[in-house]
Parts: structure tokens; C-alpha cells; sequence
């Protein structure tokens, strides 16, 4: 998985690890958890992508689970968003994904077998002011996924969503009082979301139980993205 030295992508990694998977964490700093193989990855960059999957396979074997977690901000106006503010959060958040996906599917074809999961937002299919750049990345992941869905279902491989909401996460904690009342104000549930709680839907998506779920969004969002 990508992404997984803090927040939603630790949690996500560390829910692996407890069930006794294989796991392969990259990140562009370090930081994976106890349990984890430590990949250093920039997903912008397609030959880092495919050395990271070179490592891998060489110390784990084929990839049987990918989950795209790796996502960057730069929130702004649209009328103050520059091209790099829109380039830098598409290559990362949309792109890189693709490039990961890619490439998890060549070894997944082979297995005739696999788990693609993609970590969007709720922002992805609400909107949010500031963030056309991030929400558009977000959105383009439904996409990709359905279209993996329709493409590699043949093979046993499944292609899915996770949308979560306003979780307890480094990047809600700077928020200041007003705004987290204002936040869970919006949503049903009236809490934040717990990173655990992102993991226990990714780990269910991958099990056994999930087999026959594909193309399916999943919004872990306290009920704030309901009809969308």
C-alpha cells in the first residue's frame, strides 16, 4: 500500500500486519510500520513505481492487494489556483494511482486474482470549495475503478472505493474548535471518524467476504456524502 507511514494509510497498514498479511508499505520519506516492508516511492515518478514493485515482489512475491492511499492537498480558490497547485495534486493523487494500478495488474492477471482499492474522499463526489483540484482527483478514482471493474473482472479481480469523511487524522488535528463544530455539525453521526475505522472497511473489501462487491464506492462518512 501506498502511503502508509501516518494517519488513514498507517492504520490501514498496521490492520494488515495484525492479520497476519505480507505488507509492503511505500512512502516517500520512511515510516512504515512495525511489520511492514519499508519502501521509499515517489508515485509521480514511474520509475520509482516499478523499483518498488521490483522490491516487492523479490522479498513478498506477486502483489495480491494494492490499496492506493499516497495523496497531497493544495487548496485554493479556483481563481487563484495555479497550474502547479492543479498538476502536482492530479500527478499524485489521480496519476500515481494509475501508474500503481497498472502495474499491480500485470501480476494480478497472472495470479488470476486480485484486490485493487482505491482511498478517495467524500470531497470526490460532495464538492468542496478550495479543493476543485483534490475533489477532481478524487472523482477521477470512481472512474478508474469502474473501468477496472468492467476490465479485469474476468480474471477474479476486483476494483473498488473507499470514500471516508472528516477522520481524526495530523491533518484535521489544525483545526481550531469553531471548525470541528462546524464539521460535525454537517454530519449524521455528529463525530469525526476514526482512521480504524477506514481500515476495518479496506480489510473487509480485500477478505473473503467481499469477493463478489466490485466497482462499489464505499463512503465511511458518518452519513455526510448521503445521496452522492
Amino acid at each position: 500500500m501506498t502511503g502508509g507511514n501516518r494517519g488513514i494509510g498507517r492504520a490501514i497498514a498496521e490492520a494488515f500486519v495484525a492479520n497476519g498479511d505480507k505488507v509492503a508499505v511505500t512512502t516517500r520519506s520512511g515510516g512504515a510500520p512495525d511489520g511492514a516492508l519499508d519502501v521509499r516511492c515517489d508515485v509521480t515518478d514511474p520509475a520509482q513505481v516499478e523499483a518498488a514493485f521490483a522490491t516487492i515482489e523479490e522479498a513478498h512475491g506477486p502483489v495480491e492487494v494494492l490499496v492506493a492511499n499516497a495523496g497531497i492537498t493544495a487548496d485554493t480558490l479556483i481563481l487563484r489556483m495555479s497550474e502547479e497547485d492543479w498538476s502536482s495534486v492530479i500527478d499524485t493523487n489521480l496519476t500515481g494511482s494509475f501508474r500503481l494500478a497498472k502495474r499491480a495488474a500485470k501480476g494480478m492477471l497472472r495470479l488470476r486474482r486480485g484486490r485493487i482499492v482505491f482511498i478517495s474522499s467524500v470531497v470526490g463526489l460532495l464538492g468542496s470549495a478550495g479543493q476543485a483540484n483534490y475533489a477532481a482527483s478524487k472523482a477521477g478514482l470512481v472512474g478508474m475503478a469502474r473501468s477496472l471493474a468492467r476490465e479485469l473482472g474476468s480474471r477474479s479481480i476486483t476494483a473498488n472505493v473507499v470514500a471516508p469523511g472528516f477522520i481524526e487524522t495530523d491533518m484535521t488535528g489544525v483545526l481550531t474548535d469553531e471548525q470541528k463544530a462546524a464539521i460535525k455539525a454537517q454530519v449524521p453521526l455528529g463525530r469525526y471518524g476514526s482512521a480504524a475505522e477506514i481500515a476495518d472497511t479496506v480489510l473487509w473489501l480485500t477478505g473473503p467476504g467481499a469477493a463478489y462487491v466490485t466497482g462499489a464506492v464505499i463512503p465511511v462518512d458518518g452519513g455526510l456524502g448521503m445521496g452522492h
